[in-house]
């Protein structure tokens, strides 16, 4: 449930998913296969007094090394329970559900061939990602040997656990440094699965390009310029796997996605806001114009905030993209200085920038105030 107060909505906050709720089914589901279980013990147990004050995922590891305790010592038994379990929370959750595979992460490690099962049946609708890069670390080859037979399966959650998990930069997870130094084992499995049917897994296949592309961009140019042009799914997959490169105006890249340098585009008619206040929104417009038809262009902003140390630090923004017949573009845009938790703003002299294909066409400043 949203709460409105006025004009801001606040949002649940995602470790709330592990609630009374949630650990009850939890009880309920166990017991029926594991009368030893001791309900009220492991509740009274999951709901400390610090359980409030966890985050995420402080919580989801709180909540699988509460089941090691409770649970039958021997892992192998352990997991049958969750593994017959685990349906009856598939229907019903998703996010929550990655206490499965911190399960096999926490305990499971000394048991390769059980513990690769088990995420097999728990990737369906929360990924195994995450769970699986302890195994990487500690089995590099006999993981990545799995992870190859995944990627050959019918199943299209076992095929993007195979490309999702080995994500040299993947949000929230440990990283793998031998990938992002030697990515070789991880291409063998995008180049299997680059044309994949799905575009659940087609994505990942992109995600973990980009991720590449920041350690290694000389390698996934030459692959891009290698798979591109087979299909308009292939293409699309390429373009948003280097689209990193994309944004940090890379000739070569924009060029071979047909982003060349403009030559005869002008931008007139330019204005801005001067001075905007913290919490609102600096607007600006112009008109990109041409003698001839403007055809494929990238337009995009670049915000240089200002920095705690008085640096500027820059953040492209797409505005626009397409192939346009006509030889007029007019533009409009404004950017939120409202506060968000991933960003702080700090009053002062910010910068404002716009790339037309990579090209800079306007540079000017205004003060947050």
């Amino acid at each position: 449930m949203e709460c409105n107060f006025g004009r801001f909505i606040v949002a649940p906050l995602l470790k709330d998913l592990y609630n009374e709720e949630y650990i009850e089914l939890l009880c309920k589901n166990i017991s029926l296969e594991y009368s030893s279980f001791q309900q009220t013990s492991f509740k009274v147990a999951i709901f400390n007094v610090d359980f409030k004050d966890y985050e995420l995922k402080e919580r989801m590891r709180h909540i699988s090394t509460t089941l090691g305790e409770f649970l039958p010592k021997e892992y192998a038994k352990a997991i049958d329970i969750l593994k017959l379990i685990f349906t009856n929370f598939n229907h019903k959750y998703g996010l929550e559900n990655m206490v499965f595979q911190d399960f096999v992460e926490v305990f499971g490690l000394d048991s390769f061939d059980t513990s690769m099962k088990a995420l097999e049946v728990f990737t369906h609708k929360c990924s195994s990602e995450f769970a699986i890069r302890q195994f990487i670390l500690k089995y590099e080859e006999k993981t990545m040997a799995q992870m190859c037979i995944w990627a050959t399966r019918e199943d299209e959650h076992l095929r993007r656990l195979s490309s999702e998990g080995c994500r040299p930069h993947l949000p929230w997870a440990i990283a793998l440094p031998a990938f992002k130094s030697n990515p070789a084992s991880v291409l063998k499995i995008l180049d299997f699965l680059k044309d994949d049917i799905s575009p659940y897994v087609r994505k990942s296949v992109a995600n973990n390009l980009n991720d590449i592309s920041k350690d290694n961009p000389e390698l996934v140019k030459g692959l891009t310029k290698k798979w591109l042009g087979f299909s308009k799914e292939r293409d699309a997959l390429l373009k948003h796997g280097c689209r990193t490169l994309l944004k940090a105006s890379d000739s070569e890249v924009l060029a071979l996605f047909g982003f060349t340098k403009p030559s005869r585009i002008t931008l007139e008619n330019f204005t801005h806001t001067h001075n905007v206040r913290m919490g609102e929104e600096v607007e600006f417009s112009f008109d990109i114009i041409s003698p001839v038809e403007l055809k494929k262009l990238r337009i995009e902003f670049v915000m240089g905030f200002l920095r705690k140390n008085n640096q500027h630090n820059k953040k492209v923004f797409k505005i626009a993209e397409g192939t346009y017949k006509e030889m007029t573009k007019a533009v409009s845009k404004t950017y939120s200085f409202r506060p968000i938790s991933t960003r702080v703003y700090y009053k002062g002299e910010q910068k404002l920038s716009i790339l037309i294909n990579g090209v800079v066409f306007k540079e000017v400043t205004f003060e947050l105030v």
